[in-house]
């Protein structure tokens, strides 16, 4: 009843929010990509979208098949690897950024072992500069992490805003310099956080720096400071800090797969958990609580 490839470009499609994006992820025509959209949605007597020239929007049926299209495409992949006696293999490093440690994750990556038990794999957790910098010298594979919009590299799992959060009673003084959490160089939402503070012409000082986002919640919890971060991935206990703060804006972010340069099995597992990630994406930002 419901094409895979109509399936794989309603789940581009849900994670970007962008017909664009997902035309690029896809390598498809924008007008390709609408096309698949629309006939996915007389398959199923359902406006799966809300969309204007601005902006696209899940619907709540748009909702309601994220979960579905996700589950056929994992049946379909597995049925093919089947029957097909294709089994992937070897040794995979993979990097996660520290942005992903209270997300779902972790059910992505028990998902591709139960699918590839054969395939080694060794996870790294660091700051998303630190992953780049690694997958530079030849030490991962595949790194799942923060870019800037106006950086090439990677294909988009999806984009967000980055926001300022804190404790819900934090305050800030507009005549004293902003206090700040942030990771250590080479932290991208730091260097953003600077970057714009220094653009405002607004004073600020570092209140804490830590290399592990479970110090940085802490120290936000307990009303330190504010620190920059995802919107879409709020931690819980932390909030937006209100526009009236008149703290500047920090723009975008991009969540990307980023590939390494070794060949062989490294390659085709790589290839396969990519697969994953970007099947199941969505989990990666849904079901945070905190932010407003």
């Amino acid at each position: 009843m419901y094409d895979p490839t109509h399936l794989r470009t309603f789940l581009a499609v849900a994670q970007t929010l962008s017909f664009t994006q997902a035309a690029r992820r896809l390598g498809l025509r924008q007008s390709t990509v609408s096309q698949h959209v629309r006939r996915l949605e007389e398959a199923t007597g359902r406006q799966l979208f809300s969309r204007d020239t601005h902006s696209v929007e899940l619907t709540e049926d748009g909702e309601a098949m994220l979960g579905f299209a996700r589950r056929l495409l994992e049946v379909h992949e597995q049925a093919t690897a089947f029957f097909t006696g294709t089994r992937v293999r070897g040794r995979l490093r993979f990097g996660a950024s520290e942005d992903f440690v209270l997300t779902r994750l972790p059910e992505i990556l028990e998902g591709f072992r139960h699918d590839h038990p054969e395939v080694d794999l060794e996870l790294t957790v660091e700051l998303s500069g630190t992953l780049h910098e690694q997958l530079a010298a030849g030490k991962l594979d595949l790194v799942l992490a923060k870019r800037r919009p106006q950086d090439p590299r990677g294909e988009l799992v999806w984009r967000d805003d980055l926001v300022w959060v804190g404790s819900e009673h934090v305050r800030l003084e507009p005549d004293r310099p902003v206090p700040l959490i942030v990771y250590p160089p080479p932290g991208i939402t730091r260097a953003r956080a600077l970057e714009a503070l220094e653009e405002q012409g607004r004073e600020w000082r570092i209140v804490c720096t830590s290399g592990s986002l479970n110090g940085l919640i802490a120290a936000a919890r307990a009303g330190l400071g504010v620190m920059a971060h995802s919107r879409r991935l709020i931690p819980p206990g932390l909030f937006r800090v209100p526009d009236r703060s008149g703290l500047p804006e920090l723009g975008k972010v991009d969540f990307v797969l980023v590939h390494g340069r070794r060949r062989g099995a490294a390659e085709g597992a790589a290839n396969a958990l990519a697969a994953a990630v970007l099947a199941g994406g969505d989990r990666l930002h849904r079901g945070q609580r905190g932010g407003r």
